[in-house]
């Protein structure tokens, strides 16, 4: 079992970057592997199918409904983001727009911010340096905003569902925490960012979404969180074994590994409700932080970087050193507090 499960592990690690099919579509493959692991430990049962069934409802419905809303909505909420653009400083009005789709992320989803994020930055035509330092800041505030409820992202869904826990358990458990950080990279934005409207202007695939890559979207979601909560399922026994006895600061560091690997798959084989709550807030605090750092590491980053044409080296050379500065500056605070 053990050797079945680590070499599923790998294939779910190594086969996105090399493999362009699996790539393209992560979401079946990780539905497989989950159910794949989750036969290989022997733990798939009728309990466990159902369960996996009624996990992605929720999120899948939120992804829906908001990308329709969305498509309906678009040509005035464009318009409003001009008028709104143009009526104040350029630098202030990214810095809201990085902390308020943080802060609402958690109800219209990660994914559905993400694509307001894209309208946004293509509407505004920011230089091209700008608007990668402000997609990538705002993912960051998106990605961690988002855990605060189960409708926000796969990696919030999954741990709620995994611990057994009521709606706003992560809101209770870590809310503070995010929301300061939230705001704080709306400040931080604020004095980094140098908008430059006279230099090349960036582009984007600015275009409304058919309803079909809106349905297919939202089955895909519903593919991956099932995914994920048989994956979880099947790497449970592993966990209990051997992540279990670890300290708290070494997992967090563990979940770096998230930069490359999308944190609700890595939620999905650690967390346990065996775990402490001090255990669950470091390894989580860890996945959410170094999940901005690269393009695989969120959702919203895949979306953002797709539709914006941004390549792994651009994401790179700003994501990881801002990562890296908070995840150290939450160490800090979490050894603190602990």
């Amino acid at each position: 079992m053990t050797v079945g499960l680590i070499i599923i592990l790998l294939l779910v690690l190594f086969l996105p970057f090399f493999v362009r099919p699996v790539e393209q579509n992560l979401e079946v493959f990780l539905f497989v592997m989950g159910l794949l692991s989750a036969i290989v430990a022997g733990v798939l049962n009728w309990e466990l199918f159902t369960h996996a069934l009624k996990d992605p409802i929720n999120i899948t419905l939120a992804v829906l409904i908001a990308g329709l809303l969305f498509k309906w909505l678009k040509n005035p909420i464009e318009k409003g983001i001009l008028k709104i653009s143009q009526a104040m400083n350029m630098r202030l009005f990214l810095a809201i727009v990085i902390v308020v789709l943080g802060l609402i992320s958690s109800v219209i989803t990660a994914i559905v911010a993400a694509i307001v994020l894209v309208a946004i930055v293509s509407i505004l035509k920011l230089d091209r340096k700008t608007q990668i330092q402000a997609v990538i800041l705002a993912c960051f505030s998106i990605g961690l905003g988002a855990v605060l409820t189960p409708l926000g992202e796969p990696l919030s869904t999954i741990t709620t569902s995994k611990l057994n826990e009521e709606f706003f358990y992560l809101f209770d458990l870590i809310g503070i925490e995010v929301i300061v950080a939230v705001v704080i990279i709306g400040v931080f934005a604020f004095f980094f960012l140098k908008p430059n409207q006279d230099t090349e202007k960036a582009t984007g695939d600015n275009s409304a979404e058919s309803y079909k890559e809106i349905i297919i979207r939202s089955i895909n979601i519903y593919l991956f969180v099932m995914g994920l909560t048989l994956l979880g399922a099947g790497y449970e026994t592993l966990v209990n074994l051997y992540l279990l006895d670890l300290s708290p600061s070494v997992l967090y560091w563990i979940n770096m590994i998230s930069a490359v690997l999308d944190n609700a798959t890595l939620a999905a084989a650690e967390i346990s409700p065996a775990m402490d709550p001090e255990t669950i807030r470091f390894l989580l605090l860890g996945l959410i932080i170094s999940g901005g750092m690269l393009i695989p590491g969120n959702i919203p980053n895949i979306i953002s970087a797709n539709k914006l044409g941004i390549t792994s080296k651009e994401w790179a050379k700003y994501g990881v050193p801002i990562g890296l500065v908070s995840m150290v500056i939450f160490y800090a605070y979490l050894i603190l507090v602990s």
